[in-house]
C-alpha cells in the first residue's frame, strides 16, 4: 500500500515529491550536527566546561572546519542534492583518536 500526496486537488506520487524536494539549510545543519556527534564533540565541550580541561586542538579545529563547511553549503543559492558527500566536508579520520574521549 502506498501513500499519495494531494496538492491543489491533484494526486501526486510520494516518490515524485521526494525527488523534487531540494535540500534545505536545516538539512545541512543536521548533517553538520551528525558529523560533530561522530567525533563526540559535545562530550569534549562538557569536559571543558566541567573540568576546565581544554578541548584538544585537533578536535576544536575539526569542529571549526565542519561548521565552516556547513555555513558555506547552507549559504549556496542551490544546495547540491549530494551535500552529504564527503567531498564537501573535512575528513573526520584526522580526529579518530579522539572519538572515544579521554
Amino acid at each position: 500500500m502506498g501513500f499519495t500526496v494531494i496538492e491543489g486537488g491533484a494526486v501526486r506520487d510520494q516518490s515524485a515529491a521526494a525527488i523534487d524536494a531540494r535540500p534545505s539549510r536545516s538539512d545541512v545543519e543536521r548533517e553538520a550536527t551528525r558529523r560533530l556527534m561522530a567525533i563526540n564533540y559535545q562530550m569534549w565541550e562538557r569536559r571543558e566546561a566541567v573540568a576546565g580541561m581544554p578541548i584538544p586542538r585537533e578536535v576544536r579545529y575539526l569542529a571549526m572546519q565542519v561548521r565552516f563547511a556547513a555555513q558555506a553549503i547552507a549559504g549556496l543559492e542551490r544546495i547540491p542534492p549530494d551535500f552529504r558527500s564527503d567531498c564537501y566536508w573535512p575528513p573526520l579520520d584526522q580526529a579518530s583518536a579522539f572519538r572515544t574521549g579521554p
